[in-house]
């Protein structure tokens, strides 16, 4: 197996700086997680991370490709995410304006599924074009003419346990009880600061097609 190790440790660092940076993904499972629970929050971040597994393997089987050639498909991707995040923030900011506590940002209570949570965790990461291409990014960094199979394997694998610490690292984290105490006290401050995020990037995401 021909594999550069200096080529896998820019890889793997691009990574953990993109995926750990805070964003819309990270922002949704640390509002959940605190709100509602360790397991609702492992249950989205699930999700974030079989989106993130998901646009890895597009990326590797040459969907850069095809969007050179279907420009419009990336838009297409772009107006969805954008008005799903603008759907987040209109929650989280009737959520902030709401007097009782139990109507949260989520407003998964225990009678949402796991798998739902999960699938709404999936859903966001599918609809951020910004996910597929930073894993363009990172395949360009890892990839050269003559990279083997074994290259792409070895890239998506350890992305993808990666991707398992960190998304599944803030609900774990944001999920323990100095974190729900913290909600409890600021819930109007948190979920409207969610509502900002999700807003502005939903904006950013429709307006840079202009």
């Amino acid at each position: 197996m021909n594999v550069d190790i200096h080529q896998l440790l820019v890889v793997f660092t691009a990574y953990i700086i993109a995926a750990g940076s805070p964003g819309p993904s990270n922002m949704r499972i640390m509002g959940v997680a605190m709100n509602d629970g360790r397991r609702a929050g492992l249950a989205v971040a699930s999700g974030v991370v079989s989106g993130s597994i998901f646009w890895g393997m597009m990326a590797a089987t040459g969907v850069s490709a095809m969007l050179k050639t279907y420009p419009g498909a990336l838009t297409l991707l772009q107006v969805f995410g954008g008005f799903y995040l603008l759907y987040l923030a209109f929650r989280a900011a009737r959520s902030a304006f709401s007097a009782d506590p139990a109507n949260s940002l989520e407003n998964s209570r225990p009678i949402v599924s796991m798998v739902a949570l999960y699938r709404r965790g999936l859903l966001m990461h599918l609809m951020n074009p910004k996910s597929i291409l930073a894993w363009i990014a990172l395949m360009s960094l890892g990839l050269g003419p003559g990279s083997s199979t074994s290259s792409v394997i070895v890239i998506l694998g350890g992305c993808a346990l990666l991707s398992v610490t960190i998304f599944c690292g803030y609900a774990v984290v944001f999920s323990t009880a100095p974190m729900v105490r913290l909600y409890r006290r600021a819930r109007r401050w948190i979920e409207g600061t969610l509502a900002l995020s999700f807003g502005l990037a939903g904006l950013k995401l429709l307006f840079s097609r202009f």
